[in-house]
């Protein structure tokens, strides 16, 4: 068993409420949700009958292609940093 401190935060995410458990700090946790619920109502303002199940979708997928993207920065700073230490 980890000897890590779970904390529980409740949040809330789109008028629905969520019980999140996890090592995170509860601002973090706080400042996540806070993060999708605005990216669901950027979502939802631009397509507004979307259902809540393909609004969290979209979501998903706006979230995921964006950290994609750092990453793949991060990967290229990364290795010109290397280069320029050669």
């Amino acid at each position: 068993m980890s000897d890590t401190k779970k904390t529980r935060t409740t949040v809330d995410i789109y008028g629905q409420q969520y019980t999140i458990v996890g090592t995170e700090s509860t601002s973090h946790v706080r400042l996540v949700a806070s993060m999708v619920d605005d990216k669901m109502r950027e979502i939802s303002s631009m397509n507004p009958i979307l259902d809540i199940n393909k609004l969290a979708v979209l979501t998903a997928i706006n979230a995921v292609n964006d950290y994609l993207k750092m990453k793949d920065r991060v990967e290229r700073l990364e290795a010109e940093i290397q280069r320029l230490k050669e």
